[in-house]
């Protein structure tokens, strides 16, 4: 068996229209009728598949999974994300594995946004 690649990230929610809305204005992934899309892979671009201890700080233990979006340029989505004012909930880090920003989405549900 060879694995090629994610087949989808789904969420549950119980304020659809409200969690599309966000998704569309924040993060630019516009949702269509069946309450989903598909985002295909650009070339350089790499899906992360990592696991966690229960006790890591990486993201907030009381929530399972965290999304991870890779983005062109962060500076461009930060300027984005401060005209709508979507706040941080961790400073911009810049490290080996590249630059990274994360927010937070209505339900709570801390995302990251990273730049290879």
């Amino acid at each position: 068996m060879k694995i090629k690649g994610f087949g989808g990230v789904f969420l549950r929610t119980g304020n659809l229209e409200e969690i599309k809305k966000w998704y569309s204005d924040v993060l630019k992934i516009n949702l269509e009728e069946w309450n989903g899309t598909i985002i295909k892979p650009e070339p350089g671009t790499e899906t992360i598949f990592s696991l966690f201890a229960d006790d890591d700080n990486y993201f907030p233990a009381e929530q399972p999974v965290m999304l991870n979006f890779q983005v062109e340029n962060l500076d461009d989505c930060i300027g984005h994300l401060e005209k709508l004012g979507v706040p941080y909930v961790k400073d911009k880090t810049v490290s080996e594995y590249g630059k990274f920003a994360w927010i937070e989405d209505p339900l709570g549900r801390r995302i990251e946004l990273w730049e290879k």
